[in-house]
């Protein structure tokens, strides 16, 4: 009898201890699950429209570098990426394709209202940079059909009608650039538009695709754009015709994930990301 209980009382034991264990196992597993998750960070990237190839590449690098981290890219004109930031929209880090655009966010220039003319505070203090410079060029179709040579010739041909020419709406980086090449000139662009021989892009890769299928004759766009398109350039604008062609970037005060999001950008100025920038024609500053 005495046998009897003992041997119930040693089963009971011993499926108490296996229920435990599988408890044990099934709480470390759930563990396990949760700091996976943890660990697993989404970073928005607003960029401007010119960085497409180049950040897709960096992308594909960045997963050695940091496999937790998924980066989800937003490309447009930097004119709209501002528009969707002062809107609310979730962003980690903005790059833009000109200052102003960076200006319009920055706290340290809200006194400045031509600049900052929102009075707007947010960047996240210290993170922004100059991290790469581009160049403006003057981008021809296959076969260059109308024979366009130069920026000085496109200038006596635009005054004779004689070409088609695309460029950037005027809120884009693009598209000002544009209007200060059209302004040491001394073209009006409101007389040129009236004409005809003016058609727009709403982002620097609209006015590409324009040129690369040969709907216009000609088309300002930058250089890197012009490189990934396959396009034939004919000129380069000057410092003096559009000044510097600067992207600055920052991490944004409201971005949740701030440490992996300046990581990222401290990784932007390294030598391989480097690297990947300056084969389509970047100057790399940072």
């Amino acid at each position: 009898m005495k046998k009897n209980c003992f041997a119930r009382f040693a089963a009971a034991a011993l499926s108490l201890a296996m229920l435990a264990g599988c408890g044990v196992s099934q709480s470390s597993d759930s563990a396990a699950e949760d700091t996976g998750s943890a660990d697993s960070v989404e970073l928005i990237v607003f960029a401007a429209a010119s960085m497409t190839e180049t950040l897709n590449q960096i992308a594909e690098d960045y997963k050695a570098v940091d496999p937790n981290v998924t980066l989800t890219f937003s490309f447009a004109s930097s004119g709209d990426l501002l528009t969707q930031i002062k809107e609310g929209a979730d962003c980690d880090v903005f790059i833009s394709a000109a200052p102003k655009q960076m200006n319009a966010l920055d706290g340290s220039l809200k006194d400045d209202t031509d600049k900052n003319p929102d009075g707007l505070d947010e960047l996240l203090d210290g993170t922004r940079i100059d991290l790469l410079e581009n160049k403006v060029t003057l981008a021809v179709p296959e076969g260059n059909p109308k024979g366009v040579q130069s920026f000085d010739d496109l200038a006596d041909k635009l005054k004779s009608g004689d070409v088609l020419l695309a460029i950037g709406n005027s809120d884009v980086p693009v598209g000002q650039y544009t209007q200060k090449i059209f302004a040491h000139y001394g073209l009006d662009e409101a007389v040129l538009a009236s004409s005809g021989v003016l058609t727009y892009g709403s982002n620097v890769k609209e006015v590409t695709t324009q040129v690369s299928e040969g709907a216009v004759d000609c088309g300002i766009i930058y250089a890197t754009d012009a490189f990934s398109a396959g396009l034939d350039t004919v000129d380069e604008a000057t410092a003096d015709m559009c000044g510097q062609v600067i992207y600055p970037a920052a991490v944004l005060k409201n971005s949740t994930h701030a440490d992996e999001a300046k990581a990222f950008l401290d990784y932007l100025t390294t030598d391989e990301a480097g690297k990947v920038f300056e084969s389509v024609g970047f100057t790399t500053l940072a």
